[in-house]
C-alpha cells in the first residue's frame, strides 16, 4: 500500500513520518510530480496535477472539516472523499464560540474598553432569555456547539439542511423555515458547510430577520457572509456586532474594514485548527478499514457538497 502525501502551506514531513508510525506496513512519501502511483492520498489543498497523475486513488483524505476547495478540483467519480469527522476540531469549536457568545452577551467588550480608560463602572446584568443562540448546521461540529451552548443555559435553536432532533433545542429544517428560525434568534452562528445553495446565506435578507440588536458569529466560510451587508446593518444599529473568524480573502487584507470597526472582532481563521496527531490516527484507520472492507464515517457527498 502506497500513500502520497501533499499538504500546500504547510510542511509535509510531519504528517508522511507520523503516518509512517501509524501504519508501518505502507510506503509513504510525499508527494512531487512524477511520483509513483499510489492507493491513498493525504491533502489539503492540492494541485490538480497531482490528481492528473494519480487516476487510480482509492481515496483522498482531507485534512479538515471543508471540503469545498477541493470539490472545485477534477477528481474521478470513483474516488472516494474523505472529510476528517472530528479530530479534536469539535471542542476547539465550542470553545471559540462559547467564548465569542459569552463576550458579547456580559458585555466584556464595553468592559475592555472601559478599562483601558481606567473606569470602574457597572452595566446592567442582561436576561440570558433575552438572548436565543442559533447554530446553523447540525453536524459534528454543530451538536458539540449546542450541547456546550446549553450548559450556559442560553435557548439554543438548530438549522439544517434535513431535519435533525436534538433534547431541549428547537430544530428547524429545509429553505421553508430557515425565515422562522432566524426570527427565534438574536445570536447567529454559523457553522454550515460552503455549497452552492449556502453561499452568500448571510446577506441583508436573511441577517435583517434576526432579532434587533443580533449579533453573528461565522466560523464555517468567508464566502457565507456579504460583508457589504453586514457593515450596513450593524451601521444602521440592527445588528449590534460580529465575531469573524473566516473571510473571503484570506489573509484579510490589512485596509478592510473590518479590522477597524469598533462591533466587529477579527481572528485569523483559527476557530479549529487541524490537530495533526489526533487526525493522522483517524485517517490511519479509516484506511484499515478500507483495507479490509469495513464502511467508514466521514465520505463526502459530491452532490451534496460535504
Amino acid at each position: 500500500m502506497r500513500i502520497t502525501v501533499c499538504c500546500t502551506d504547510m510542511k509535509n514531513e510531519p504528517w508522511v513520518d507520523g503516518l509512517v508510525r501509524a501504519l508501518p506496513a505502507a510506503t509513504v512519501e510525499a508527494w512531487r510530480p512524477g511520483a509513483p502511483q499510489a492507493d491513498y492520498a493525504v491533502v489539503w489543498a492540492p494541485p490538480q496535477a497531482l490528481l492528473d497523475e494519480q487516476p487510480r486513488l482509492r481515496g483522498i483524505f482531507n485534512i479538515g472539516a471543508g471540503v469545498d476547495a477541493l470539490l472545485k478540483l477534477r477528481i474521478p467519480a470513483d474516488t472516494l472523499l474523505v472529510r476528517l469527522d472530528d479530530a479534536g476540531m469539535s471542542v476547539q469549536m465550542a470553545e471559540f464560540v462559547c467564548h465569542a457568545v459569552i463576550r458579547h452577551f456580559r458585555e466584556f467588550d464595553a468592559y475592555e474598553a472601559e478599562a483601558a480608560q481606567a473606569r470602574w463602572a457597572f452595566r446592567k446584568p442582561r436576561n440570558r432569555l433575552d438572548f436565543p443562540v442559533g447554530v446553523l448546521g447540525m453536524g459534528v461540529l454543530g451538536r458539540r456547539v449546542i450541547q456546550s451552548l446549553q450548559a450556559f443555559d442560553f435557548p439554543v435553536r438548530g438549522w439544517s439542511r434535513t431535519p435533525h432532533e436534538f433534547a431541549g433545542v428547537e430544530c428547524y429544517a429545509g429553505a421553508a423555515q430557515l425565515p422562522e428560525f432566524l426570527a427565534r434568534c438574536r445570536v447567529l452562528v454559523n457553522l454550515l458547510p460552503l455549497t452552492p445553495e449556502t453561499e452568500n446565506i448571510l446577506d441583508r435578507r436573511n441577517l435583517a430577520r434576526l432579532q434587533p440588536g443580533g449579533y453573528v458569529i461565522n466560523v464555517a466560510r468567508g464566502a457565507h457572509l456579504v460583508e457589504q451587508d453586514l457593515l450596513e446593518l450593524i451601521d444602521e444599529g440592527h445588528l449590534a456586532g460580529a465575531a469573524l473568524d473566516v473571510f473571503r480573502t484570506e489573509p484579510l487584507p490589512a485596509g478592510h474594514p473590518f479590522w477597524r470597526h469598533p462591533k466587529i472582532t477579527v481572528t485569523p481563521h483559527t476557530s479549529a485548527r487541524t490537530l495533526r496527531d489526533e487526525s493522522i490516527a483517524q485517517i490511519a484507520r479509516k484506511i484499515r478499514a478500507l483495507e479490509t472492507g469495513e464502511p467508514i464515517a466521514g465520505v463526502v457527498d459530491r452532490n451534496q457538497g460535504y
